[in-house]
């Protein structure tokens, strides 16, 4: 994965647990962050189906949450600095991730629309599944998609 988001320009903040957050546009604005993000994700998606469970021989299956928005940014700590970022956007692309299905790309209404001003012409090889409206936990009611690679 930290392969992958240094071919694409991103910037890993952290791995949490058995999650891994990213982020594209921090600490340095790029104007297609979102379709870095996106073709990031894909990629990662794709590379997972090499590895497979080592007690069920399963696939694993991720689940990626993507938002656009602003953050705030800062290092914290005095004596082990962290690069950290905080706000909506983040907690945001959190619950993308949470209310998602396994093998999917869980996106808000918002990371579509950066997407498709940042690269009017990329967008053409994804495709945005329409997912509804959804009850999402601290947030309301949300439209959200699911990104996939048009086939």
């Amino acid at each position: 994965m930290d392969a992958l988001a240094e071919k694409y320009g991103l910037e890993k903040i952290k791995t949490i647990g058995d999650a891994y957050m990213v982020v594209s546009g921090a600490p340095i604005p790029r104007s297609d962050h979102a379709e870095a993000m996106a073709y990031f994700a894909l990629e990662m998606m794709e590379a997972m189906k090499e590895f497979r469970s080592i007690s069920t021989g399963e696939e694993i299956q991720l689940r990626i949450g993507i938002h656009s928005g602003e953050v705030v940014a800062g290092v914290i700590g005095k004596k082990k600095f962290a690069y950290d970022l905080w706000g909506d956007a983040v907690n945001t692309a959190s619950r993308m991730e949470s209310h998602g299905e396994a093998g999917k790309i869980h996106v808000s209404e918002e990371f579509m629309r950066a997407l498709s001003l940042s690269s009017p012409t990329s967008p053409m090889s994804l495709h945005f599944q329409e997912r509804g409206d959804m009850d999402i936990k601290g947030k309301g009611m949300m439209k959200t998609y699911f990104l996939e690679a048009k086939q």
